[in-house]
């Protein structure tokens, strides 16, 4: 009798599951800066790797396209070798058997377009393009360019303050982005490698915990130049500007449409996400900081910009996307549907709603629809639901807000397309027509949803939230002479309006809505270049003192979590959901940070950066 034994087939497919789970994290951490025809060629060689080897294409192609990249990457190629790149690359995408071959092919083919400009710095001038260059990862991708390393080493240290000053010096919101920051830096960090991403945000938040952004003085202004700069619009990006004009000894005055200073942090963001007394914090360390005069209730018009831009040096206009998005469905102007904006604008002034024993359904996808949704449960909704018409997986909202607006009862309702809001004998809103979607090709980056052959679906409902983007309302400084593009602000690359001397632009409205950071990120920039307009070149200087880097802690650890009170307590208020690290959790947690900046490729910068 012939015995079999499954033992080492298994054996040999955990170990090759070990081998390709390192090999995921290694793409997971591919650094900004990398060479892309380098990691092109990585790719390629693991894709040869997986061939079975019946088809020719892809068992002798991929191998052959490996080593002609080669050429490439080493810089000793012509013109002539990518085009033999071209033409193998097509025949082994159009011949393949498998997509392990034809798509390792496509890929090919897509970055030869997609890098040209790389290839044909390889190939013309035998170096890699600019901007190929490692870098600190998370300093790096951070649209604000805050010192990551150095402030989790002063909160590892315990000095909080010093931590707070550090973040300041790129960026004046750090309790803001604490507790909203979609914490783009984590991406690339190299610590993956090993275990896990660190919590940066949630490292940043123990900092302001204990040390308060308004308790912590500012780094010291510089002599005052009596030049002076009107920044219209008190949100973010216009009091980031006004912070680091200040700074550099500039008069900035602040002109505010609404009645606070925030923007979409007091008038966009809930306050269980984002406690009001929290933000005020943030907004009384940057007021500190110099001579900044905040008129808040002022609407600014076409006379009222000529006024303006005639009584200042400079003008900084960021004044965001405040109008929310209409959908052009039929019944959108019943009594009973509400913009997203305009609830989230009016729950910022303390106005909460009164949906005791409604049914509401929210439209949207994003961060935005989750917060309405958060919110109509804790003002007493008897159902909540977030229409959506692609998958749950394609939402643009983080998924812990995902995850958490469930946890709270809300109903995810996917692929469904709004068509018609209903009215009943009343006028009012009775119910939300739609048309289920079925998911499709891939457009944008997105598979993109179609009409599905089914019947329409009717949701009832007594309110309709509508989430679906954000608008920026430009007619007035167009009138003004603004010139737009799409509706947002057109600037050169300094952020220069177009055509109009001594006027600057940033922030949502010139990019169109985005995220906080990199609102904050433009204000930082438009500061910069106002004072070179202004014919100066201020340095602003951090006196925080950075700690020696220790030796790296190598061993693999969990990731400390932020994590939030019950669903069952907190859905019942607007109190803040989130719940803070420990100072032991915190240790462990800055203790896992491996200090790019001191070890490996931060060792090329020849000094920190200063603003």
């Amino acid at each position: 009798m012939v015995r079999l034994s499954i033992a080492p087939k298994a054996s040999a497919d955990v170990r090759i599951a070990s081998y390709t789970e390192r090999f995921a994290r290694r793409v997971e951490a591919t650094p900004p800066g990398s060479c892309p025809l380098a990691v092109q060629l990585s790719l390629l060689q693991a894709s040869a790797a997986q061939t079975c080897g019946k088809c020719v294409p892809c068992r002798d192609g991929l191998p052959q396209l490996a080593k002609l990249l080669e050429q490439v990457v080493a810089c000793m190629a012509d013109e002539a070798v990518l085009e033999r790149v071209r033409v193998l690359a097509e025949m082994v995408r159009d011949t393949s058997d498998c997509a392990i071959g034809y798509e390792a092919a496509a890929v090919v083919l897509q970055g030869l377009d997609d890098f040209a400009d790389e290839y044909r710095s390889h190939v013309e001038a035998g170096r890699c393009g600019r901007g190929v260059d490692q870098t600190v990862p998370c300093e790096t991708l951070c649209p604000a360019h805050v010192d990551v390393p150095a402030y989790i080493a002063l909160v590892a240290e315990g000095d909080y303050a010093g931590a707070v000053n550090m973040v300041r010096k790129d960026n004046p919101f750090p309790t803001a982005c604490a507790f909203v920051c979609e914490h783009p830096c984590e991406a690339r960090c190299r610590r993956a490698l090993i275990d896990a991403p660190l919590n940066i945000r949630g490292i940043k938040k123990f900092a302001v915990d204990q040390a308060p952004a308004d308790a912590v003085p500012p780094a010291p202004r510089s002599v005052d130049t009596a030049r002076t700069v009107a920044v219209v619009g008190g949100g973010p990006s216009g009091l980031a500007c006004a912070y680091f004009l200040a700074l550099r000894g500039h008069r900035v005055t602040v002109f505010e449409e609404r009645e606070q200073l925030g923007g979409m942090l007091r008038y966009g963001i809930p306050a269980y996400r984002f406690p009001r007394e929290r933000l005020d914090e943030d907004i009384r360390g940057i007021l500190s900081s110099g001579t900044i005069t905040a008129r808040c209730g002022e609407r600014i018009d076409a006379e009222r910009m000529r006024e303006i831009a005639g009584a200042f040096h400079a003008v900084y206009v960021a004044v965001g996307a405040q109008a929310g998005k209409r959908l052009r469905i039929e019944g959108i102007d019943a009594p009973g549907v509400v913009s997203a904006v305009d609830l989230l604008g009016r729950v910022g002034d303390g106005a909460y709603p009164d949906y005791a024993g409604q049914r509401v359904v929210v439209i949207g996808g994003g961060n935005v629809a989750m917060d309405c949704a958060r919110t109509a449960v804790r003002a007493g909704a008897a159902e909540v639901s977030v229409v959506y018409r692609r998958r749950k997986d394609d939402m643009t909202a983080l998924p812990a807000e995902v995850n958490s607006a469930v946890a709270e009862g809300v109903e995810m309702i996917e692929l469904e397309a709004p068509v018609a809001v209903e009215a009943g004998a009343d006028g009012r809103v009775a119910a939300l027509i739609t048309q289920p979607q079925m998911i499709g090709a891939v457009r944008g980056g997105r598979p993109a949803p179609a009409a599905a052959d089914k019947p329409q679906r009717r949701i009832e409902a007594d309110v309709v939230l509508v989430a679906v983007g954000q608008d920026v309302v430009a007619a007035p400084f167009e009138e003004y002479g603004m010139a737009t593009n799409r509706g947002c602000f057109e600037a050169d690359e300094f952020l220069a309006a177009s055509g109009l001397d001594g006027v600057f632009v940033g922030g949502d409205c010139q990019t169109g809505p985005s995220t906080v950071i990199r609102a904050i990120a433009a204000g930082k920039v438009a500061a910069r270049n106002i004072d070179e307009h202004l014919g100066y070149h201020h340095k602003l200087v951090c006196e925080v003192e950075v700690p020696l880097a220790r030796e790296n802690d190598r061993v693999p650890k969990g990731r400390v979590e932020m994590v939030e009170r019950p669903a069952r307590e907190r859905k019942q208020d607007f109190l803040e959901v989130e719940i803070g690290m420990s100072r032991e959790e915190v240790v462990q947690e800055c203790g896992r940070c491996l200090r790019c900046d001191h070890f490996g490729c931060g060792v090329l910068e020849g000094g920190r950066r200063y603003a």
